[in-house]
């Protein structure tokens, strides 16, 4: 009965119900794939939402509010290879930075030392500018920032190198990587501070912490010079607990600089236009320094005249070694000569031209020749009586040989001990 008052129902009455069937369909369907968006947004390990929209952690919370910091102040990062340590720095109500936390590095790539090129695995060390662009939200590892290498001052020097990055994951090739946590706080933090209006966030990445002691343990390293330069950054910073600013002029980093001329820039590769640093600062710095050079000075004196204690002691080492080595060679030649029935016939020879009259085998290519210990036969006399032999100019071979002991016929010469 229904399907026959179907059929009799006016055609554009059939084709109203199509329609308004397909519209909620088409409905359904749009809350179906709205529902799966909001689930691939919803909280993973670390929290609630998007990742890179979650708030930094409570502990961190409760630290700022200590230190009178706001939510939202301007941040810097620093950077320390050798120690594998990441500092955040957040500004205070009072306008000065202050140490919010540290957080360990997980891993990073290469060795102390800047980076040069694409490829070499070299984790930069620099001063480098962090704008809202370089965030990575959607990062493979977790989040992610760009440093924005090569910077300026790279660029001039011809390095070359591409996405080198602060992320999670705990994976480097060329990056500082750290662990999804703490990504995550260090992320959130950054994009904080832009929400307060801070336009770039700076990273100061260095070797090691630039002390007089680390300075002159790596006195004799190949990029002192560069560390120097780096270090004056560090020391602008260490005496004003502000961020420097950078510039970069003859290819070489410049702190707190401001030219004499309004409007002419600095440039990398260009000469230097004239500049001068505030005074109070200037004063600060060279203060700092002089005290960190007096310290270094008589630290790398220490530390060589260590070295050269050291290096004496080897060499007296090696010089006993060879003595005590050369001494049993030359017993072992002695016991081997005695035994041959040429040198009973003919006067005693020394046991060098005895040594230089008797061919020796070449030793194969594919083994290693000892030259601290050589071969020795066991011909009836004890090591007290070939110190003897060693050290008494007297006496005669033929005298130490026992009574009718018959002379060996072999012509074979002991082989070098492998």
């Amino acid at each position: 009965m229904v399907f026959r008052r179907l059929f009799d129902t006016p055609a554009n009455l059939r084709q109203g119900f199509k329609s308004q069937s397909g519209r909620k369909v088409t409905k359904i369907g749009a809350a179906l794939l709205a529902a799966g968006f909001l689930a691939g947004c919803q909280a993973d390990e670390f929290g609630a939402g998007p990742k890179h929209l979650r708030p930094v952690s409570s502990s961190l919370k409760r630290k700022m509010t200590d230190m009178n910091m706001s939510s939202t102040s301007p941040i810097m990062i620093r950077i320390f290879k050798e120690e594998s340590e990441l500092e955040v720095w957040k500004q205070t109500r009072s306008g000065k930075f202050k140490l919010l936390d540290e957080f360990e590095i997980c891993k990073w790539s290469g060795k102390l030392g800047p980076k040069f090129k694409e490829g070499d695995r070299q984790a930069p060390e620099g001063f480098y500018e962090i704008t809202p662009a370089l965030m990575n939200p959607n990062s493979s590892y977790h989040l992610a920032f760009n440093l924005g290498y090569p910077n300026k001052y790279d660029r001039s020097h011809g390095r070359t190198g591409s996405h080198l990055m602060v992320h999670g994951a705990c994976s480097s090739r060329g990056c500082y990587a750290m662990t999804d946590e703490q990504v995550q706080d260090i992320y959130a933090l950054a994009r904080d501070s832009f929400k307060g209006g801070q336009r770039s966030f700076q990273v100061q990445a260095y070797p090691f912490r630039m002390t007089p002691e680390n300075m002159a343990r790596h006195r004799d390293n190949e990029h002192l010079a560069y560390w120097k330069m780096l270090k004056t950054g560090y020391d602008h910073f260490e005496v004003t607990k502000t961020p420097p600013k950078v510039s970069v002029c003859e290819k070489k980093y410049v702190f707190d600089a401001t030219t004499l001329v309004d409007g002419v820039p600095f440039r990398a590769s260009a000469k230097c236009p004239d500049y001068q640093v505030s005074p109070r600062i200037a004063t600060a710095v060279a203060s700092k320094q002089r005290k960190d050079n007096e310290k270094f000075q008589q630290l790398a004196a220490r530390f060589d005249a260590r070295e050269e204690r050291q290096k004496r002691w080897e060499e007296r080492s090696n010089r006993f070694a060879e003595a005590l080595g050369g001494g049993e060679d030359e017993a072992g030649a002695t016991a081997v000569t005695a035994d041959a029935p040429a040198v009973v016939e003919q006067p005693a020879q020394t046991a060098a031209n005895t040594a230089e009259s008797t061919p020796v085998p070449e030793p194969q290519s594919d083994q290693a020749v000892e030259t601290a210990f050589a071969p020795q036969e066991q011909s009836g006399g004890s090591s007290v009586g070939s110190f003897f032999k060693r050290w008494v100019p007297f006496g005669s071979k033929a005298t130490e040989e026992a009574p009718g002991a018959a002379p060996a016929t072999t012509d074979v010469v002991p082989s070098a001990k492998p």
